[in-house]
């Protein structure tokens, strides 16, 4: 079992707890090469948010409180690691930063600029540009062997049938004692109590980055119990 899981969820809490003020703590660069471009991933950014501000869902990348709360539990142990909507690559930088090789990383991105740029900057990453509701199907990694996933999706933004096979997909890949983090604009969870229910899943909220623009609040969502991965059929198209 990895360090991550070995400690379990509420040691990762207490660690986030005593680690400091975040926003004074940016993602460190693995390497100069692959330090992002800020102006090249700002109007990549610019243009997708004007193109498509619902499927964007935010008015700036996240910041770097929010970026280390959500891939706290990252690390070197981490096997697979699946981002949903990874944009400008700001979580993905701090995924590198905690120790995940770059040919670990599963990136899921359906827009061409963004999907390019992070080919780019992350060569050993696999860049699938596809629908995160359409996850089934596309085999880019075996069932339960995942080790982590984080989203970047605008759920709040989605249809509860699109959330649902975002999730459902997610957790077809996670391995039983993986975890999906989530950040949201509103307190609340952003998936539905029902739809937990219905996938046997449980949402429990790591901690909030007010400093973030807008303040924004992350959800770590798991297996209520170490069941097997989910096993959907792919959407029809």
């Amino acid at each position: 079992m990895p360090p991550a899981a070995a400690e379990g969820f509420p040691a990762l809490l207490q660690k986030l707890a005593i680690a400091g003020p975040m926003w004074h703590q940016p993602c460190v660069s693995y390497s100069l090469q692959s330090s992002p471009p800020p102006v090249a991933a700002q109007l990549a950014f610019l243009r997708s948010l004007m193109a498509n501000p619902a499927k964007v869902g935010a008015i700036a990348p996240s910041g770097p409180a929010l970026a280390r709360m959500m891939t706290i539990e990252a690390s070197p142990h981490s096997g697979l690691v699946v981002e949903l909507g990874p944009g400008t690559g700001v979580f993905t930088c701090h995924l590198r930063a905690r120790g995940v090789a770059e040919n670990r990383l599963l990136l899921v991105e359906t827009d061409r600029d963004f999907a390019a740029m992070l080919q780019r900057r992350y060569p050993a990453a696999r860049v699938i540009r596809a629908d995160a509701a359409r996850l089934i199907g596309h085999e880019m990694a075996a069932p339960g062997s995942v080790g982590l996933v984080v989203s970047g999706l605008p759920l709040l933004n989605m249809s509860p049938r699109q959330v649902m096979r975002v999730l459902g997909g997610a957790f077809a890949l996670l391995r039983a004692d993986g975890g999906l983090y989530q950040f949201t604009y509103r307190p609340r969870c952003p998936v539905a109590p029902a739809i937990l229910d219905r996938l046997g899943l449980t949402a429990t909220r790591v901690g909030s980055a007010l400093l973030n623009a807008p303040p924004a609040w992350v959800y770590r969502i798991a297996r209520r119990s170490c069941l097997p991965p989910l096993r959907l059929r792919a959407a029809p198209d």
